[in-house]
């Protein structure tokens, strides 16, 4: 056994036994073609789309490219493809056997790739047996990926535009509450700006008592102004700096609910093509020459295998 593999008793019995090798060896290249063809292996046809994200925010500590990996490859952008394309015909799979998606699945995840490359574009790769379906296919892919994108600032933005809805519905009913005690706080006191007329109303009441004219009609009324002002005042004050402020808080949450608005109504792409798919003019798989090399490699060293075996056998 010890010179089973000697490299000289090897090289004399290829030698010796040349002619089989090529016979080994044209019989597995016959073969690998022949098996290597349509008739047993379907040719398939690649086509590849490149796309940028654009138009996302940051969801987390991953990249742009990488949320978008994320999300081609969610199951529910795979269940779309698998009901708008029928690959269980071609594949032979009924959509009422218990195991439908995993088979389908399985499918999927090896005829399709998404990855993110180097310079952080994202590549899909799709294989099928039909060079126009490939290409549908991919484009398809970057469409229900702009679909499901929109979709989650949609819902994001409905959310906001509801909770601004309620938001304001209630500020406006303060406010209007406010309003109306305030109308009612000015009919019944003469007081309608309380910063402005308390300092006017003060001097000229002062003033009418220090010329000895506090009898007359004018500063009757301008005495009942101020006791008024002494009177209702600070509650005219207060409803007026909590209007001011209601009506701030209102403008505030109304440009944040047009700003969601506007963003929910808005019609955008969340990618950006780099490089568009088109149907392949050849197949990608199988490689047959690749096959046939494999196999003619595969057989001459099993066969060398079996020569030195029967060899060895003969020598003892």
């Amino acid at each position: 056994m010890n010179n089973f593999f000697d490299n000289q008793r090897i090289i004399k019995l290829i030698w010796n036994r040349k002619f089989h090798f090529v016979i080994v060896g044209v019989i597995a290249i016959v073969l690998s073609a022949i098996f290597s063809g349509p008739t047993f292996i379907r040719p398939m046809y690649k086509s590849t789309a490149r796309i940028y994200p654009s138009n996302i925010g940051a969801m987390s500590e991953e990249s742009k490219t990488e949320q978008m990996v994320e999300i081609i490859n969610s199951n529910d952008i795979k269940l779309k493809m698998i009901e708008s394309f029928p690959l269980n015909e071609d594949y032979k799979i009924e959509k009422d056997d218990p195991l439908y998606l995993t088979y389908m699945f399985d499918i999927y995840n090896k005829n399709i790739s998404v990855s993110k490359t180097q310079y952080e574009t994202v590549e899909i790769s799709v294989l099928d047996f039909y060079p126009q379906r490939a290409c549908d296919m991919c484009d398809s892919l970057i469409e229900f990926y702009n679909r499901h994108v929109g979709h989650i600032y949609k819902a994001k933005n409905l959310e906001m535009i509801q909770i601004l809805e309620n938001q304001l519905h209630k500020k406006k009913m303060e406010y209007d509450s406010v309003v109306t005690d305030l109308n009612k706080v000015r009919s019944e006191s003469g007081i309608i700006d309380f910063k402005e007329q308390v300092a006017e109303v003060t001097r000229g009441y002062m003033t009418a008592l220090a010329n000895g004219r506090g009898s007359t009609t004018d500063a009757k009324q301008i005495k009942t102004l101020y006791d008024n002002m002494i009177e209702s005042g600070a509650q005219a004050y207060l409803l007026e700096r909590n209007m001011n402020y209601l009506m701030k808080n209102i403008d505030s949450l109304q440009t944040l609910y047009d700003l969601n608005l506007s963003e929910y109504e808005k019609v955008i792409t969340y990618s950006h093509v780099v490089e568009k798919p088109f149907p392949a003019e050849k197949k990608s798989y199988p490689v047959r020459w690749l096959i046939v090399l494999f196999s003619l490699v595969s057989a001459v060293f099993m066969a060398l295998l079996v020569f030195l075996v029967l060899d060895y056998r003969k020598e003892q």
